[in-house]
């Protein structure tokens, strides 16, 4: 469901897939090849919220926020991610289930462990694997990881063309 709030119109690239139980409403932008999935809530009744091109969010997330968000390109939000944070670089992994609080901000090529809680204002230097809960640093991202991080967005560009392929 896509809806305006007032003069708050989203802007949804027509290559976007949007599943029809989605929810999207206010100041959204998302862009070129993008998707997001059944149960996520992007609510953007405060703050715009800006979702890159070919970045996903996955099934049951929320994002909102108090301020502004921006989600960079190539990103995956992982399921069941609640999403408060300001700022999530380019070619980003954000692991199932983890809380990204107010404020905080995740460099280019960083992963954000399942579970992690991200405390408010934090910020998360490029290429870093955070894990925990409150998220800490554990190693830079390189080698498979790296890989992992950075190639999976192709694989839900794919997925998101074959679900608006078929009228899903």
């Amino acid at each position: 469901m896509i809806r305006n709030l007032g003069e708050k119109k989203p802007k949804i690239h027509p290559s976007a897939f949007i599943s029809e139980a989605a929810y999207i409403v206010g100041d959204v932008e998302i862009g070129e090849n993008s998707s997001v999935w059944p149960g996520a809530v992007v609510r953007a009744d405060f703050g715009k919220i800006v979702i890159g091109k070919n970045t996903h969010i996955e099934d049951n997330c929320v994002l909102h926020t108090a301020d502004s968000l921006e989600i960079g390109d190539n990103v995956i939000v992982g399921h069941a991610v609640s999403v408060h944070c300001r700022k999530v670089g380019n070619n980003c992994m954000i692991g199932i289930g983890a809380i990204l609080l107010q404020g905080a901000e995740i460099g280019d090529g960083s992963l954000i462990a399942a579970g992690s809680l991200l405390a408010p204002n934090e910020n998360v230097p490029p290429g870093s694997i955070y894990m925990g809960s409150p998220a800490r640093l554990r190693e830079r991202l390189s080698g498979d990881k790296a890989s992992m991080v950075s190639g999976g967005s192709d694989m839900y560009c794919e997925l998101a063309r074959k679900y608006r392929q078929q009228g899903i």
